[in-house]
């Protein structure tokens, strides 16, 4: 066992507590067996972490594309479909599985240093992806993509991809040490309704979470409107809904579409960056959170979202309700802290995950107390607010990963960042029209 003190930690329990000289212990197998003040803790001989500064879970990034690194800032200032079609489709066609890896190995590794231990991926060349989560020793929900649109044939049917995914659940299982597989149908408009309906069912029978781009810009969904009335209505009358299900983006939603959520326990997955950029659209968070949505936060891809930092979308997701309800109160500090972590985990359904608590896995981030952004370190509401809409990312230190130290002052342990650097250049420079 090993036992991480710290003058201030943050389970993120429901009510978002502040514990003050408290102490974190982990056991052999990666989890977490005690959570409290020192003063409570049992005795110990283990051996003994003393950290200076704040302790926190790891952050939940749950939509993504991470492997679309090689491809950040292409076509920057065209909307959502344009953008796709001209520019990311195309450039994306080049990708060899080796880019794949190296791209995911150097995200893996920006997403550690802002202290996000866990990523819902949606992409392709699977075992790519799973080898440059290994190496950089984080944490995956990796749902390999399944699209049926010009170009894509590459990769196969989307039989042939739905049918491959499953196989690979069926041989390794759902959850295989820090990699959790599931189905990551691309959205309403580049499937046919056989294809979601299967996909959904394949999902439902090995229990595994459904990932879905839902709604994200007006006219991308207008069939399924003209048809349907709305793109929840469509994967309604499908079934799809009926399992386990992350809808990413969720924009263009009607008070039905939300109902319809809260009803299906669907969760949403919120990219309030990459929406801005692509003028998509703002979603209806704070509605989505009343109706009793489960919510967490996203990047989306680095090469619309552009960076991988969980911490912005949160401080973006606040002022988006803010402005957007005239409510100076909507979604909290305190609130945005958990949609970065316990909300992020709930919406993938992982009670495992985004939070310090007994039975946990020990996903740890150790931020630094011993900056000019806290002004009042000892004042719990102040801490919060000043970590939150101040701090963020460029305080992380030191990430843990199943008790496993994979970033030590703000390095990766596993890897070399300055050869992840290099080698992702490297895709780039070929890429580059």
């Amino acid at each position: 066992m090993t036992r991480f003190t710290a003058p201030v930690v943050l389970p993120c329990d429901p009510a978002c507590s502040v514990l003050r000289d408290a102490v974190v212990d982990v056991g052999a197998d990666g989890r977490i067996t005690f959570v409290g003040p020192r003063a409570t803790a049992p005795p110990t001989d283990d051996a003994v972490r003393a950290l200076p500064g704040v302790l926190l879970p790891g952050l939940v990034n749950t939509h993504a594309h991470t492997p679309m690194l090689a491809l950040r800032g292409a076509g920057g200032d065209l909307p959502l479909l344009r953008w796709l079609h001209e520019i990311m489709w195309p450039m994306e066609a080049r990708l060899t599985g080796d880019d794949v890896r190296v791209a995911m190995t150097a995200g893996g590794v920006e997403m550690l240093r802002t202290g996000c231990t866990t990523s819902v991926e949606m992409y392709f060349h699977t075992r790519a992806v799973l080898d440059a989560v290994d190496a950089v020793g984080s944490r995956v929900v990796l749902t390999p993509g399944v699209i049926a649109a010009p170009g894509w044939d590459r990769l196969g049917s989307w039989e042939r991809m739905r049918d491959d995914i499953s196989a690979r659940i069926d041989a390794d299982g759902l959850v295989n040490g820090r990699v959790e597989l599931g189905y990551g149908p691309h959205s309403a408009y580049t499937l046919p309704p056989e294809a979601l309906a299967s996909i959904g069912e394949h999902a439902r029978a090995r229990g595994a979470l459904l990932h879905v781009h839902v709604a994200e810009a007006a006219e991308e969904d207008a069939d399924a409107r003209a048809s349907h009335g709305s793109v929840p209505a469509l994967l309604d009358s499908l079934g799809v809904l009926d399992g386990r299900v992350l809808a990413a983006h969720s924009i263009q939603l009607s008070d039905d579409d939300i109902a319809l959520f809260g009803a299906r326990g669907t969760a949403v997955a919120h990219c309030p960056g990459s929406n801005a950029k692509l003028a998509a659209g703002v979603a209806r968070i704070t509605a989505l959170r009343r109706a009793g949505v489960r919510v967490g936060l996203g990047t989306d891809g680095p090469a619309s979202g552009d960076d991988l930092d969980v911490w912005a979308e949160a401080r973006l997701a606040g002022l988006l309700a803010r402005v957007t309800s005239g409510d100076a109160a909507a979604l909290t500090a305190s609130e945005l802290l958990l949609m970065a972590t316990r909300d992020g985990a709930a919406a993938i359904g992982r009670d495992d995950l985004g939070a310090l608590e007994p039975g946990r896995h020990a996903d740890l981030v150790h931020v630094d107390l011993d900056d000019p952004v806290f002004t009042d370190p000892a004042d719990d509401a102040q801490l919060l607010s000043n970590l939150v809409w101040a701090g963020g990312s460029r305080l992380v230190r030191d990430v843990w990963v199943a008790g496993e130290q994979v970033l030590a002052d703000g390095e990766p342990t596993r890897v070399r960042r300055s050869d992840t650097t290099a080698a992702i250049r490297g895709v780039a420079a070929r890429l580059r029209p």
